[in-house]
């Protein structure tokens, strides 16, 4: 994918730093998660590029409870993720999982998906109903916004993925990034995407994702039954683990 033209005041699409800088140069343990500080990502975030698929599925657990926790996003979210979504291109994201045959790839870019929703616009409208500050100039989450356009940079060369379950999963996360103003310009080309989800998916969360988001564009729905209202219904990271759960 080619770097996108920025319009005034918007930021350009940069491409994710190298994992192994992230890996290396983040001070760790000077960083919040759920738990305590994050002393011990460096470890779990080494195991995602095991060759065993059940280790890697094991991590992306733990780090969903250690900077996921509750639909929250912590201090050590951002490079984490940033972690995360360099690795897409990675050849252990290609390890299939066992009774599924779907490439771990799938399971990253749902993780990335469902914490872009912890950070969506309308998860920030109802927390800041209570937290007025939650969205601020310099807070947490407001840094974890400001990482939309590079995640989507990340992601978006998945959306033409072979696999029917990598490139589902990556276009519900780039519908998701794509809340973000200076992504505007590929609302159109990813409506395409949300219809095909609509079309194919029979998950109903995935399904609600892109309804959603082509109302939201101004996009014709009426041909669509609308969902009911989850908000808390954010993928992976909710109570019922998704797609983190065995079988592996």
């Amino acid at each position: 994918m080619n770097q996108s033209s920025a319009t005034p005041g918007t930021p350009r699409e940069t491409d994710v730093p190298s994992y192994r800088v992230v890996l290396a140069e983040t001070d760790w343990g000077s960083l919040e998660t759920a738990f305590g500080n994050g002393a011990c990502l460096p470890g779990i975030l080494a195991r995602l590029l095991e060759p065993d698929p059940r280790v890697q599925v094991a991590a992306l657990s733990e780090l969903s409870e250690l900077v996921c926790h509750q639909s929250t996003v912590y201090e050590a979210t951002v490079p984490v993720a940033v972690f995360v979504a360099g690795i897409l291109t990675h050849p252990a994201a290609m390890t299939l999982r066992p009774y599924r045959s779907v490439p771990i790839r799938a399971a990253l870019l749902n993780w990335l998906g469902s914490t872009a929703c912890d950070a969506s616009d309308e998860m920030v409208d109802r927390v800041q109903q209570y937290f007025p500050g939650f969205h601020s100039p310099g807070s947490i989450v407001t840094a974890f916004r400001d990482l939309r356009p590079v995640l989507y940079r990340a992601v978006a060369p998945f959306l033409q993925d072979g696999h029917e379950d990598v490139r589902e999963a990556a276009g519900l996360a780039a519908l998701i990034l794509a809340e973000h103003p200076g992504l505007a310009e590929h609302r159109d080309h990813l409506a395409v995407h949300a219809r095909a989800i609509l079309d194919t998916s029979g998950d109903v969360h995935s399904r609600r994702v892109a309804w959603r988001a082509l109302e939201a564009w101004g996009h014709d729905v009426t041909d669509i039954e609308p969902f009911q209202e989850e908000p808390w219904d954010c993928g992976p990271h909710s109570d019922d683990r998704g797609d983190l759960e065995p079988p592996f």
